[in-house]
């Protein structure tokens, strides 16, 4: 049997309503040993969806998306990029931590696709409510859940995708890999330095995108 919250989505949801039910969310194995569910922030409607993996350790202690080092890389991309994060609605393909045990740590492990299919019409049910113009997907997790499994952020990274539903979807590398660039001669540094440039650039088409997208958007108003 496969498992999924679907069942657990109210109707007509909200912001409110999908936050509530998602906090007793079991329907996968991860919210074992985890502190909390890391549900999706922002406003609804909102014109941008970022949206990420799951959440890290931070994150599953505090209970917000992106609040760890991965999450300072991105809210200082968008700031360059000219993006307000206040504006944009932050969420995670995958709603709990998955980690392995390392002494007092615990070690990001890559969520499986039993996960990520369970949790899926959370994602959905936040899609519909935020009724975002433009979704990033913050790497390779992300990208494949919104564009298949044959999508490769290390060549199709700005690639724009149009959905039927008039949405524009396209992909760039997680923050968090930002923090572990490394190699080809030069130093940390000098690696990630050109990692975060990279990402601001792909921020910056964002930008841009959001301001050639701008106008009335036939989904209207959501309540949160």
């Amino acid at each position: 049997m496969t498992l999924t919250a679907a069942p657990l989505v109210p109707e007509a949801p909200t912001l409110a309503s999908l936050r509530s039910a998602a906090a007793g969310c079991q329907a996968c194995a991860l919210w074992k040993g985890t502190t909390q569910t890391v549900f999706g922030e922002g406003p609804a409607p909102a014109p941008l969806l970022l949206l990420g993996e799951q959440p890290g350790d931070r994150e599953d202690r505090e209970g917000h998306p992106f609040v760890g080092p991965a999450g300072r890389e991105l809210a200082d991309g968008l700031e360059a990029a000219g993006i307000d994060r206040d504006a944009a609605y932050v969420t995670n393909v995958v709603k709990h931590f998955n980690f392995t045990p390392r002494g007092k740590r615990r070690i990001h492990a890559k969520p499986k696709a039993e996960h990520i299919t369970a949790c899926r019409p959370w994602l959905d049910a936040e899609i519909a409510v935020v009724d975002p113009r433009v979704i990033v997907a913050l790497g390779a997790t992300a990208a494949k859940a919104l564009l298949g499994s044959s999508f490769r952020v290390t060549r199709q990274r700005g690639e724009l995708v149009f959905w039927e539903d008039g949405r524009t979807v396209t992909a760039t590398v997680h923050p968090s890999s930002i923090l572990r660039a490394r190699g080809d001669g030069r130093s940390a540094d000098q690696a990630r330095a050109e990692a975060r440039a990279d990402f601001v650039d792909d921020l910056t088409a964002v930008a841009r995108l959001l301001r050639d997208v701008d106008g009335p958007w036939p989904g209207g108003a959501h309540s949160a």
